[in-house]
């Protein structure tokens, strides 16, 4: 009997009792005699026998098991968000899995599956770049396992979920480059089938057309929001026959390859190209200048989205009505958008 590989039927073998025996012997029921308890406790400490808690909690119709899909872990948003998830799930009992698509609808496919089959009692995800669909997700709606989206959320998807008012935040960041002197302001805007991308793009539009500035189509470049499309982006509208004087990026990674750009052409930032970020991921604070972006309230974001699972878990009326969870952003203005010195109050510099 392999040390590491006893199970509960090779005790059972070795001491010639039954396996109902052996079980309710390791969880010292009353039933089980004592000389029977001792023999069975010695034998499993022999041979390190180790107890399976999970088909244990399968057995009592639990797992305490939560699922839960990210895009990426790098960064400071979903290792943020990912903080707030345990923190709460821990403290009601609840282990994590943990799965990366690594922006790749195939593999959430995949993972969606694997956290079935590892009998997860509830998932929580953010979305892939490139998924256009619900249809993997609808597996887990037709087993009743609470699912909850946090962050990425297809449109017109009627599904719990918790998210930032990206158009609030987006309006909030172009308003500000207007007050700071700036009138043609450049967008560099995710895939539009996401919500968050859609949103701050809305915001982006709607903030112009509010203060009588024109929407231009020229000024919009749709990208992945790497720090490369950053890049491809910068040069693109530098080689316009009037560069724009402030881009608004819908990801801090674009915007940190725009300033690689502006760097190496010696273009000044803020005063010829102010710049404005999305997610104040930790590199924001520490480029020279510091970009400003939009704070958006990571670990209460997984905190919320633990607490609206437990809400559908705790439903038993199989008639929960799909809940959204709407967290406010804030705009941290840094250096890279500066224009006017002395329109900065302390209370709204980035520490």
């Amino acid at each position: 009997m392999a040390a590491n590989r006893a199970s509960i039927a090779d005790l059972a073998k070795k001491l010639n009792i039954s396996v109902s025996t052996v079980s309710r012997a390791l969880n010292n029921h009353t039933s089980i005699s004592e000389s029977t308890r001792k023999k069975v406790w010695q034998l499993a400490r022999e041979v390190n026998y180790q107890p399976n808690h999970l088909a244990a909690a399968l057995r009592k119709g639990r797992s305490n098991l939560l699922g839960v899909m990210v895009p990426h872990i790098e960064g400071h948003f979903f290792s943020s968000v990912m903080h707030g998830i345990e923190t709460v799930a821990s403290k009601v009992g609840f282990n994590i899995m943990i799965c990366q698509s690594n922006e790749n609808v195939a593999n959430e496919k995949k993972n969606i599956e694997s956290l079935m089959n590892a009998q997860v009692e509830g998932i929580l995800v953010s979305l892939a770049r490139n998924t256009h669909d619900f249809k993997h997700f609808e597996k887990v709606s037709t087993r009743a396992i609470p699912l909850v989206f946090f962050d990425r959320v297809l449109e017109g998807i009627n599904v719990s979920s918790v998210i930032i008012d990206d158009y609030l935040g987006a309006y909030q960041a172009v308003t500000h480059l207007i007050e700071q002197g700036c009138q043609r302001i450049a967008h560099f805007a995710g895939p539009q089938h996401l919500n968050i991308y859609k949103n701050r793009q809305r915001g982006y539009l709607d903030a112009l057309q509010a203060h009588g500035l024109p929407h231009e189509q020229e000024l919009i470049f749709t990208c992945d929001m790497k720090t490369e499309d950053g890049v491809e982006g910068m040069e693109k509208l530098l080689a316009l026959p009037v560069p724009p004087d402030a881009v608004f990026s819908a990801s801090d990674f674009s915007a940190v390859g725009a300033m690689q750009v502006l760097k190496a052409r010696r273009v000044q930032v803020p005063e010829d190209i102010a710049l404005v970020g999305f997610s104040n991921e930790t590199f924001t604070s520490l480029t020279e200048p510091r970009i400003t972006s939009v704070d958006q309230r990571c670990e209460q974001m997984g905190q919320s989205a633990v607490k609206l699972f437990l809400e559908m878990l705790e439903d038993k009326s199989g008639q929960f009505s799909p809940r959204r969870i709407v967290l406010q952003p804030e705009l941290l203005v840094r250096e890279s958008s500066l224009r006017l010195q002395h329109h900065l109050t302390p209370h709204v510099m980035a520490k």
